[in-house]
């Protein structure tokens, strides 16, 4: 699986491929310097249970500690593993 990030304005994503196929995603928006908003995770109904997610959320929260940006997760996928994972609330806004 491949995992690309990609920014446009003030709207960005991780995306996430399989043989050139979409297999998920996880968007955000930026809110100011240093914020972004976690809006959305979709992952292909084939491909669920295969903590695609997860990955994702990995994705983004090493690009945050890369960049000194702060999360706030509004998506509930994302809400519910900074909930569960104390190890990556240190990019929590």
């Amino acid at each position: 699986m491949l995992v690309k990030h990609e920014e446009s304005g003030n709207k960005g994503g991780f995306f996430a491929e399989e043989d050139g196929k979409k297999i998920g995603e996880m968007t955000y928006s930026k809110a100011g310097p240093g914020k972004i908003i976690i809006d959305h995770t979709e992952v292909d109904p084939e491909e669920k249970g295969k903590g695609i997610g997860s990955v994702l959320l990995d994705k983004a929260v090493e690009y945050a500690r890369d960049n000194n940006v702060k999360i706030l997760p509004l998506c509930p996928f994302a809400k519910a593993q900074f909930d569960r994972d104390v190890n990556i609330r240190d990019v929590l806004f």
